[in-house]
């Protein structure tokens, strides 16, 4: 499945039914009457947060989204009926922004389920029995129905994940997600094998959670550069960062700070996350190396330094227990065992 985390997509709900303009014609009954009756109501745009979605490819191939208008009246006061509303599904972490420069935010649907009305179908229109008055006794007006409602939208996929991953391009992210869950990311000996996040679920100690890993960054990423920050989205409903730093650098310490350069540059409170700093790939060097690079990158970073080989295994368990411990019980993702089989369908894999 292809990845797509923005789409622009036209919405319009349904417009009004009309009313009808009718009269009783009942045999053995002198006068009859109006009886028109009112139109139905046009149908709702409604999005709506599912399981089982970690994209917006959908939305390359159907891009215009139209609710059916309410059916006219009839006689006998009978009403018409009402369009059937239309349900727009996305996947959870969806953001519907507006069509302007600024790209207004104007809803953030990050719970499975959650449901927004967005435009509301157009009320039907008055039968002419409605305006009859002891004045006027054979109306033929009658309304037309509220015209619909319409809109261009931008949709912006947050990926939901409780860890995120942030280096250097090769700085071995993708062989630490996938040595830690079940994700089957791409690794190379080449800068930016992977072009788009990827997702797993780490099940470490009875706890569990989602982390993701995303294109690595290099210097001027704000500005372009490489693939750019268009996905550090991803990462901003993150709980806490792992940096990882590629022992191999030249200098890890300026490694460190070309990442946290690119974090503070794009914003978002990326870099008032927690983080948990790693020196990967450690199985090349010997202790005594391993333990100049710690502190040295100890001291550029502020932080204790793990020190891991994703390839070898070496560290993992220390650099996870970190991870649960900066997540919490209350960030972890709900385990299958604490909420049966619907935990299984919403999740981001």
């Amino acid at each position: 499945m292809h990845f797509l985390d923005q789409a622009k997509i036209f919405v319009r709900s349904g417009a009004g039914g009309p009313g009808a303009v009718s009269f009783r014609r009942e045999k053995f009954i002198e006068y009859g009457g109006p009886d028109g009756g009112d139109g139905g109501k046009g149908g709702d745009i409604v999005f709506e947060a599912v399981a089982g979605l970690n994209t917006l490819i959908d939305f390359r191939y159907t891009q215009h989204f139209r609710a059916p208008r309410g059916k006219g009246g009839a006689g006998s006061n009978r009403t018409g009926a009402g369009g059937k509303d239309l349900v727009v599904k996305v996947p959870v972490g969806t953001q519907i922004l507006a069509d302007d420069e600024a790209r207004t935010l104007l809803a953030d649907l990050t719970g499975v389920g959650e449901t927004l009305v967005f435009l509301k179908g157009g009320d039907g229109g008055r039968g002419n029995a409605s305006y009859k008055t002891s004045t006027n006794r054979a109306p033929r007006q009658h309304g037309t129905g509220w015209p619909s409602e319409e809109a261009w939208v931008w949709l912006r996929l947050k990926l939901l994940a409780d860890a995120g991953l942030v280096g250097l391009p090769n700085a071995g992210k993708s062989t630490f997600i996938n040595a830690v869950t079940n994700a089957r990311a791409k690794v190379g000996a080449y800068a930016f094998t992977t072009t788009r996040p990827q997702l797993g679920v780490v099940r470490h100690k009875g706890g569990e959670f989602v982390v993701a890993d995303i294109p690595g960054l290099i210097e001027g990423a704000a500005e372009g550069a490489g693939i750019g920050d268009r996905f550090l989205g991803h990462i901003e409903r993150c709980r806490v960062l792992l940096h990882l730093v590629d022992a191999n650098d030249e200098d890890v310490a300026t490694s460190y700070r070309v990442v946290r350069d690119e974090l503070e540059a794009y914003g978002a409170g990326l870099t008032e996350k927690p983080v948990v700093v790693a020196l990967n790939k450690i199985d090349t060097l010997d202790d005594e190396l391993i333990a100049a690079l710690s502190a040295e990158l100890e001291e550029a970073s502020g932080a204790a330094v793990i020190p891991i080989s994703a390839a070898a295994g070496t560290g993992l368990d220390w650099a996870l227990d970190k991870l649960l411990e900066a997540i919490g019980p209350h960030g972890a993702a709900v385990s299958a065992d604490d909420e049966g089989e619907d935990a299984i369908i919403w999740s981001p894999l």
